[in-house]
């Protein structure tokens, strides 16, 4: 995600927020401070209420972030790479290389989110209900409140996330039951469906209800799009796992010096129809350059201007016989337009997102 920063690393895992998250933060500092006893601290005076509002806040996501790593724990015990954890405008995301195929295994992934949410609002809300036994005035403090709250949203999240429904932990858990008797693909679409049911029911809900609920109906676009987005990268995934990059590659690469101007390179362009070459020197990889870095470029500074000063020296690259589903997940994380395919130290082709969807649509007629 290009609009997300790294906080810190956990378990070896990155641990990002996502812009969504900043403009969220200070909303959910005024709901806490605004609303009254028992879930709020509307009734204590400022500036005390809003620095509990925003102690629940952080806490709240961190409880969150627990969730997303009770996902990764067993990812990785699995086998399974996680690149980072992302907080964002309702809720996290644990960024993983892959989901596991084995419908034992993803459910179990599945489900260590919720167990999560699941023990820390069951230890909050005991916590507080040993003290107050022993301690009767402590129901009227501050800390209980905070605990309370923390406790209660923690129970809400882990039934919220079991709702069988896409990009939900239930979808998941749902896809992996379905995945037993009929095959992932068709496993994914039945589940995918479900979700896409249960969020056109949560947006008549918002719709319907009095005053209408922007949150709600918020979060049914979010689960109508996760469903769907979830349906078309496991069919793509699926289908492209069929073919090997070479036989999907741009072969015959041509490539530019790293020395040529912008105005140059853009009359190349012209010449060999692609958009995107790398950039090569004594038969050394230098970088990529595509037609997106030359539009940075204006029309005055493309004469003074090398293709050096715009490629993108961090390639990524992709072997010859890996398979084509590699190649989509690559392009897919990383938010790239294609890839260079290397043999050995040698580049032997370009691999590009529409060499990929030509692909999906042959072997899908």
């Amino acid at each position: 995600m290009g609009s997300s920063f790294r906080i810190g690393t956990v378990m070896g895992i990155d641990i990002k927020l996502h812009i969504t998250f900043l403009m969220v933060l200070p909303i959910f500092v005024m709901i806490f401070a605004v609303n009254s006893a028992p879930y709020g601290f509307g009734d204590i005076e400022p500036p005390m209420q809003y620095v509990l509002a925003l102690l629940c806040t952080v806490l709240l996501f961190t409880c969150v972030l627990l969730h997303e790593l009770g996902h990764s724990y067993f990812a990785q015990k699995y086998g399974f790479k996680v690149d980072n954890i992302t907080l964002f405008l309702i809720g996290g995301i644990a960024s993983m290389e892959d989901i596991p195929r084995d419908p034992a295994q993803e459910a179990k992934m599945a489900f260590a989110g919720p167990m999560v949410s699941f023990m820390i609002g069951s230890i909050l809300l005991a916590l507080n209900f040993v003290i107050s036994s022993l301690i009767p005035t402590y129901a009227l403090t501050s800390p209980y409140r905070l605990v309370l709250i923390l406790g209660s949203i923690n129970i809400v999240l882990g039934i919220f996330n079991l709702l069988p429904a896409f990009p939900m932990d239930g979808g998941r858990i749902l896809r992996a039951w379905y995945a037993r008797k009929i095959s992932y693909v068709e496993a994914t679409h039945t589940a995918a469906n479900v979700g896409k049911m249960f969020a056109i029911l949560m947006a008549l809900l918002g719709l319907i209800s009095s005053p209408w609920n922007p949150w709600l109906l918020m979060i049914a676009i979010f689960v109508y799009m996760g469903a769907s987005g979830e349906d078309r990268t496991t069919t793509v995934t699926t289908t492209l796992e069929k073919v090997k990059v070479r036989d999907v590659m741009t072969s015959g690469v041509v490539s530019v010096l790293p020395s040529l101007t912008i105005e140059q390179l853009t009359q190349f362009m012209f010449e060999h129809k692609h958009m995107g070459y790398p950039v090569m020197e004594h038969n050394v990889l230098k970088g990529i350059v595509t037609f997106s870095d030359v539009r940075k470029v204006t029309s005055l500074e493309r004469f003074s201007t090398l293709v050096s000063d715009v490629m993108t020296r961090d390639v990524v690259p992709i072997t010859v016989d890996a398979p084509a589903s590699d190649a989509f997940k690559l392009i897919t994380s990383n938010n790239i337009g294609r890839l260079i395919v290397m043999d050995d130290d040698d580049v032997v082709g370009i691999l590009s997102r529409t060499d990929l969807m030509h692909t999906m649509t042959l072997l899908s007629e």
